[in-house]
């Protein structure tokens, strides 16, 4: 586990001197800003509503925006997800590829690094990139949290926003690995990206045929889709199974990565 923590603490003090990673940053937050602000005019547009009519004039439909937990952040999450899905790839596609393209990936191999050190180093230090990143959606909560205003006294249901943001968290350590066993398949890091971000779109789209589909088709797509799998989790509902699901997921992805560089040992 050492040796782990070792490659670990290269990867992420690799990942935090590149311009890149800090571009991926910049973009994480940019993104999360649009989408808070649109939210947050459209919160304030149905209170303005409400205020005039009276909620038991609006629509139940209009119900999660009685509060700000509900009607921004919890949906803030669900953009976020989608956010995750573009910027992982760009985070996860030099974790092996970039080994390979700089030749640097037979000297790995000839050290005297297992095979499974190598895998769970890399993919540490990819988790505290993909943290890192999601950390910086924090600063929206907080800054509802600090100038928000509620009847309870809190601006924001903490319990409710700290589990979504553990689902997102959950949501970027799949990807993750999904991204690292993608990039042990080739040393090109933007067919790596690519291909991730196809595989995580494809994944994500279960959930809308799912929705479309008859039983029992239904139930294995709502099943294995990764955003209905997430719901509850978002909205503040502890779903073990989802915890079961996801952490089956990147167990499996990180086995994959490791068998791919087993045999590329010894090719």
């Amino acid at each position: 586990m050492r040796t782990a923590l070792a490659i670990a603490r290269k990867e992420l003090s690799i990942s935090f001197t590149t311009p890149w990673a800090y571009a991926v940053f910049t973009a994480m937050a940019a993104l999360t800003a649009f989408y808070f602000t649109d939210l947050l005019q459209g919160f304030n547009e149905v209170q303005a509503v409400a205020r005039r009519v009276g909620w038991s004039q609006m629509s139940p439909d209009f119900n999660m925006y009685r509060n700000l937990t509900d009607g921004v952040v919890v949906e803030l999450w669900g953009s976020v997800l989608v956010i995750t899905l573009v910027v992982t790839p760009f985070l996860s596609m030099r974790l092996f590829a970039e080994e390979r393209r700089n030749r640097t990936f037979e000297l790995l191999m000839t050290a005297p690094v297992r095979p499974i050190d190598i895998v769970l180093g890399k993919y540490l230090g990819g988790l505290g990139v993909i943290t890192t990143t999601l950390g910086l959606t924090l600063v929206f909560p907080v800054l509802l949290s600090v100038f928000g205003r509620a009847e309870s006294g809190l601006a924001l249901e903490w319990p409710t926003v700290l589990l979504g943001y553990g689902a997102l968290l959950l949501w970027g350590a799949t990807c993750m690995a999904v991204g690292m066993f993608i990039s042990a398949l080739t040393e090109s890091q933007m067919l790596a990206a690519f291909l991730t971000f196809c595989t995580l779109l494809a994944w994500m789209l279960l959930g809308q045929l799912a929705r479309r589909a008859d039983e029992p088709l239904r139930s294995a797509l709502t099943y294995v889709a990764c955003d209905l799998q997430l719901q509850g989790m978002i909205k503040g509902v502890m779903e073990l199974q989802s915890l079961v699901f996801f952490a089956s997921v990147i167990a499996f992805s990180l086995f994959l990565t490791h068998r791919t560089v087993e045999a590329q040992r010894w090719a």
